[in-house]
């Protein structure tokens, strides 16, 4: 006992920290420290369930049926099936946010609106991505400008074209009244959750943090609710322990809007602490290391029981009129391409799922849109000059274009946008592939090959 108690004096945890969790529910302060000590960080990946391939994993994520844990952690940078986007390097308690949206939609036959407010840098936007349908639409919003484009690039990863990115304050999305079936408000918060992960959090810790934290989390909920319909389910999280960003939230929700709880079935099993708020007993979830193989969450889903009134149908006049040749050419290069609205940004042709057009003139009328469905590339004269994000798109037709197999040392050397030891056997734009999934595009000449990996997302590092 006297060597955990010194090891807890060495563990530098913020003063008063400690004392303030001793009150709340479920938590045990030997299992907590110890797991900080002496646990590591768990290594979690989720799979990419449209893009099939072999990964070597080990135990699974009791609470996602595509998460899994690893007994070590690889280098992500070096492995070609990462950057194809076969799975997602993500932390193992979060993943319960899929569980609660699988919860709460038993039923897939009726297309849904999910926004994820918050969304950067896209863990939990391609966790809903994965749990929905191409005839359900995903907004992904990033409040910080810089961090869009993280986002946007993990996105594309994921292949889907039922996802629109947007770069605006939950301000803005006032105005788009009743528009979306499901909110996840992951909120900012004082991060707590991630000491373990992130020990240097622990300096930056303050209860006036989590004070201010709290005044936030209720901005940014007033300023979102209208947009959710009647009926409509809010997800809220946070990677904090305090009360006042939890449970207080979820009181402060029911109180001020009227939210109706919904208790979310979790296995006892699973080590995840089911809580009440104080006042409103709305119910909440809480994740500690030590109890659960991941790091610190809470989480709760509650129903909005009223309407914000509705939004109108918005009906783009000044749609370009879109020459018919072109098109016709583009939509060769998308399987079942008439399912798809296809429409222009200034010189690129991009395509969304059809029955998203409505959705997507909307939110053009109201917010600052950084993507939408996939973008398919430039035509010069009767020749496509594609884009990355059709190279990694579920839709692509490959048999349009021509397909090169990398080996490991191959797909490296083109994700280092490096000069590619390989036999050139055609001539024109290629899909790169790695075990048949494709990474990017590059170009095959007589006597070269020029690779057109964007720079921006390069491996830039040696080992």
């Amino acid at each position: 006992m006297r060597k955990f108690e010194s090891d807890m004096d060495n563990y530098n945890f913020p003063p008063h920290f400690l004392d303030g969790l001793n009150t709340e529910p479920g938590f045990d302060n030997t299992d907590f420290v110890n797991a900080h000590i002496h646990q590591p960080t768990p290594t979690s990946i989720r799979i990419n369930p449209f893009k099939p391939a072999d990964i070597k994993t080990d135990s699974q994520i009791p609470w996602c049926n595509e998460g899994f844990y690893l007994n070590e952690r690889p280098s992500f940078t070096f492995d070609p099936l990462f950057h194809a986007g076969a799975y997602y390097v993500q932390e193992a308690s979060s993943m319960f946010i899929g569980h609660i949206l699988n919860t709460i939609r038993p039923d897939k036959e009726d297309a849904i609106k999910v926004l994820d407010l918050c969304a950067a840098p896209g863990g939990k936007t391609t966790l809903l991505n994965s749990a929905l349908n191409s005839s359900d639409l995903l907004v992904a919003n990033e409040i910080i400008k810089t961090r869009v484009p993280i986002l946007s690039d993990n996105l594309n990863r994921w292949g889907t074209t039922n996802t629109i990115v947007t770069n605006n304050d939950p301000r803005d999305f006032n105005s788009i009244h009743s528009f979306f079936d499901v909110v996840l408000v992951d909120a900012p918060c004082s991060g707590s959750g991630m000491f373990r992960k992130d020990p240097a959090a622990m300096n930056e810790w303050s209860e006036g943090n989590v004070n201010l934290c709290h005044q936030r989390q209720e901005r940014i909920l007033a300023d979102i609710y209208p947009a959710l319909k009647e009926d409509g389910y809010l997800i809220y999280s946070t990677c904090s322990y305090s009360h006042q960003e939890n449970e207080d939230i979820l009181d402060w929700l029911c109180n001020e809007f009227g939210l109706e709880s919904i208790r979310i079935p979790i296995d006892m099993g699973w080590g995840i602490v089911e809580t009440e708020s104080p006042i409103k007993k709305a119910w909440g979830y809480r994740f500690y290391p030590g109890k659960v193989k991941g790091e610190g969450l809470f989480a709760a889903c509650l129903r909005k029981k009223e309407s914000s009134g509705g939004v109108s149908n918005y009906k783009n006049n000044g749609q370009q009129k879109l020459p018919a040749k072109e098109m016709d050419l583009v939509k060769q290069y998308l399987n079942n391409a008439d399912n798809f609205y296809f429409f222009k940004v200034n010189e690129d042709w991009l395509a969304i799922n059809r029955e998203h057009k409505e959705s997507l003139n909307i939110l053009h009328r109201h917010l600052y849109i950084k993507k939408s469905g996939v973008r398919i590339g430039k035509l010069a004269g009767n020749d496509l000059i594609p884009d990355h994000e059709l190279a990694l798109s579920l839709v692509i037709n490959k048999d349009m274009v021509l397909t090169t197999e990398l080996t490991k040392e191959q797909a490296i050397q083109y994700l280092r946008r490096d000069n590619i030891d390989i036999m050139v056997t055609g001539k024109g734009w290629s899909l790169m592939t790695y075990e048949g999934l494709p990474l990017g595009w590059a170009k095959l000449l007589p006597n070269r090959i020029n690779n057109y990996y964007p720079k921006e997302i390069r491996i830039m590092s040696q080992h």
